[in-house]
């Protein structure tokens, strides 16, 4: 019977109570609030045949045999065992060793289980931080996590958030200020960010939108006109972005995330800086950028005006304030991914709430969990074969040169080259055949040296197109 079973430890652990004790050698009940007991009885021994009992209760030995020793007293010295005789011991309880692992197992599994509850509430808090919008048919349904996917990266211009009051155009509901074509290959082997000229002439395609009531909305299309009012004007959607885009482009957007300028002074500030690098000292009374030639690491206000600067780099256009975004983001991948980030809870709480909170996405995408789906599948992607690069566009005449913004905001047309489809072969305007229906013309090039005949490819002209990736630190110039 343990102490429990006593009544006099009732808040004792029982596997606690017997110990051993060093100088007896044997087992005995320990309790904290009562007096020392004695030690845990062995079984009882048969009398010796021939033993006697006196009156007092004492055994007597017969003739020629011993009286086994006295049962020891507390406190007296241990004697000698008789050779070859061992005194049987109680068995052994769990050892202190094990029971710590057990309670401390115990304790870590209620850590998790409750670091479970809290990540799962926490994950639902950081759920409300996203807005949504329902694109309709201008994207996929769901994401994918075994197919090759197209982001459509937007960052407006739109005014809202402190200290922004002075940025941007006034009264403007946000316009495709910034905006990449982001692809992932399927393996993950490498991603291609596409920037798209903000001035750019494209034709906007007619654009279902959803209203806040839940109604749907067509806003009327436009044709050269430019590719920022895709966002924001007449009511535009980011949907609209999106078929302006597979418009222009021919490639099909599956799904959007769109920041403001907010999103650029939290994320910055939330992974400690972005490193930057300049050829000449910058001092840009029209963006308020300062800084010294080489290398800095800018966040918050300084990281934005970073982007906005225009007038301190290339001819002062928006192709070269481009190059400069895409080092910008290349500087930010890396910060955001190296050990610094990754191992440390607070940035990562903190850029958990940054990015959530900056963030509109569509509604196919619009939890947590896919989220955290797509930045997984994007940390697959070495740096290295993360290519930057822009749309080639061809001067307007009515835009000035070398990509300077012009007056009515023209920048050029995007260079397209031949599908290879049937869209590439028109009617003829005049030629019919014996039915009096338009006829199809073919135009051969003077390459052409028959069907079968391998062309020379150094007879194609391929537009010269800029590149950088991901890993390299280049400097602004």
């Amino acid at each position: 019977m343990d102490a429990q079973g006593r009544g006099r430890a009732d808040d004792v652990d029982p596997a606690d109570q017997w110990v051993l004790n060093p100088r007896t050698g044997e087992y005995e009940l320990r309790l904290p609030s009562s007096a020392p007991q004695p030690a845990v009885p062995g079984p009882r021994r048969s009398a010796p045949r021939d033993a006697t009992e006196d009156a007092r209760g004492r055994r007597t030995a017969a003739p020629g045999r011993e009286v086994p020793p006295q049962r020891r007293r507390r406190g007296t010295a241990p004697e000698e065992p008789a050779p070859g005789r061992r005194g049987r011991r109680p068995e052994k309880k769990k050892s202190r060793g094990k029971k710590v692992l057990m309670w401390t197992g115990g304790t870590m599994a209620f850590t998790v289980l409750a670091a479970g509850v809290g990540g799962y509430l926490y994950l639902k808090h950081l759920e409300g931080n996203v807005t949504t919008t329902d694109v309709g048919t201008a994207g996929s349904s769901s994401f994918k996590k075994d197919e090759a996917f197209n982001i459509l990266i937007i960052g407006t211009d739109k005014r809202t958030g402190e200290g922004n009051e002075g940025y941007g155009d006034k009264g403007s509901t946000g316009h495709a200020d910034t905006t990449i074509l982001l692809h992932v290959s399927k393996d993950r082997s490498n991603a291609t960010a596409l920037s798209i000229p903000r001035d750019m002439i494209v034709d906007i395609p007619d654009c279902p939108t959803t209203q806040e009531d839940g109604t749907e909305k067509v806003v009327p299309g436009s044709t050269g006109v430019r590719f920022n009012t895709s966002l924001g004007q007449d009511g535009r959607d980011a949907g609209c972005t999106m078929r302006t885009v597979k418009e222009a482009t021919g490639i099909q957007p599956h799904h959007f995330m769109m920041a403001d300028f907010n999103a650029v002074k939290t994320l910055t500030t939330a992974v400690g800086g972005v490193k930057v690098c300049v050829e000449h000292a910058v001092d840009d009374p029209k963006s308020h950028l300062k800084l010294p030639a080489g290398e800095s690491q800018i966040e918050g206000e300084q990281a934005l005006a970073f982007l906005r600067t225009r007038h301190s780099f290339g001819n002062e256009g928006d192709l070269d304030r481009i190059k400069v975004q895409q080092q910008f983001l290349g500087s930010l991948m890396r910060q955001m991914s190296s050990s610094d980030t990754l191992t440390s809870p607070t940035k990562l709480i903190k850029l958990a709430e940054a990015a959530t909170k900056a963030l509109t996405v569509d509604s196919a995408i619009g939890t947590v969990g896919t989220l955290k789906d797509i930045a997984l599948e994007l940390k697959k992607v070495p740096p290295k074969n993360i290519t930057f690069l822009t749309v080639p566009v061809v001067d307007n005449p009515a835009g000035g040169r070398g990509g300077r913004r012009p007056p009515q905001g023209h920048q050029g047309r995007p260079v397209r080259g031949p599908r290879l489809s049937g869209s590439a072969m028109k009617p003829g305007e005049s030629v019919t055949n014996s039915q009096g229906l338009p006829t199809m013309t073919l135009t051969l090039g003077k390459d052409f040296k028959g069907a079968g005949v391998k062309l020379d490819a150094a007879s194609a002209e391929t537009p010269e197109v800029e590149k950088s990736t991901a890993d390299k630190v280049q400097c602004a110039s």
